[in-house]
């Protein structure tokens, strides 16, 4: 297992770039990937406050901090201050936060003057293992997650998990849900790391925070340079993430809790569907609600509903389902918005912490 003292590169070869990952990289050393001039920085209010001492000295562009800011109004508002900064295509936006920032500041830098240059320190967990890694950048159009993006690759992405000191545990343990996912999808040994030293993990132990971080971005490089444009295989990617979006609006939960929730439910429905066994599928619950991603909410079935409706992903009268037949090995199953209310509304009946 590699030091916490490491830096450990992997190159994302996308179909029209190339993306570096630098994990344990450091928000002190971004000069060292940066072009020497006609840089302009975004970040959000909350990561200003805390590390603006350390950004390199380039102009600074502050939005608000939270999910409910990602949205056309804040491009918009990003793209006049770009503006008023005399930005041309020749400009490069460095985005330093987590997933928020990422998202919004891949979007933006995509779709001003057709497209700058643009790359990201990662401040969170969440986002080092997710959103900053891939090329998926977008906005939010009311209750529709995601709705307005594109595929983008950044320049770099430095995950820098010395500055986890400064996150919120909460934020932190939501986090671990798309770790976790990537031991049900693809990397059954993941979670065997959780069952043998989850309070380490938990505690953001330096080497086993590096080591989950390595482990996941490698699987994600994989299945992103195999599908970049989610025609097929990426879509695995969204296990728990189908019911988990939509659970993540009606209740005001972090990400990453939201998506527990949905992997609950898809653990519940790969049983029915796809042959799970029941010892896996219990055993799979109990590492999600032992991390401590589950905060009990009195679920509201007929509000999650209406928004899983509006979920991006389906084709037709048929939504893409990710489910896994074996912990380690997702698939796809097509089933209709009224099949997946009827499981979701079982598994409700009966769940119990």
């Amino acid at each position: 297992m590699p030091t916490a003292t490491n830096i450990q590169e992997l190159e994302l070869i996308g179909n029209r770039s190339l993306s570096k990952v630098v994990v344990g990289g450091s928000l002190k050393n971004v000069k060292d990937y940066l072009p020497d001039e006609n840089v302009i920085i975004l970040t959000d209010r909350n990561v200003n406050d805390l590390y603006s001492r350390f950004f390199p000295s380039f102009p600074v562009i502050v939005i608000e901090s939270g999910e409910r800011f990602k949205t056309l109004a804040t491009v918009e508002f990003i793209y006049n201050e770009l503006l008023k900064l005399e930005a041309d295509r020749f400009t490069f936006l460095l985005g330093i936060g987590g997933g928020v920032i990422c998202d919004i500041a891949g979007f933006a830098a995509s779709t001003f003057m057709r497209g700058i240059n643009f790359g990201f320190v990662s401040t969170t967990l969440l986002s080092q293992v997710d959103a900053s890694v891939g090329g998926k950048n977008g906005v939010n159009l009311g209750e529709y997650k995601n709705l307005i993006g594109v595929f983008n690759q950044p320049d770099f992405v430095l995950c820098d998990y010395s500055m986890f000191k400064t996150l919120a545990e909460r934020e932190y343990i939501s986090g671990l849900a798309e770790v976790i996912k990537y031991g049900f999808i693809h990397d059954e040994s993941i979670l065997a790391l959780f069952e043998e030293q989850g309070d380490a993990i938990r505690q953001r132990e330096k080497e086993l925070v590096h080591e989950l971080i390595w482990r996941s971005v490698n699987i994600k490089k994989k299945v992103v340079e195999e599908d970049e444009f989610e025609g097929g295989l990426r879509r695995i990617l969204n296990f728990g993430h189908t019911f988990g979006h939509a659970i993540e609006k009606a209740h005001d939960l972090l990400h990453g809790e939201a998506v527990a929730y949905g992997m609950l439910v898809a653990l519940y429905i790969s049983e029915k569907e796809a042959g799970l066994d029941p010892e896996e599928s219990a055993r799979a619950k109990g590492l999600i609600i032992s991390t401590g991603l589950i905060r009990k909410v009195n679920l509201d079935l007929s509000r999650i509903n209406v928004i899983f409706r509006k979920d991006k992903k389906k084709s037709g009268n048929k939504i893409r389902f990710i489910l896994i037949d074996f912990i380690g090995h997702a698939i796809e199953w097509n089933a209709s918005n009224e099949v997946l209310e009827k499981y979701f509304s079982e598994w409700l009946d009966q769940f119990d912490l």
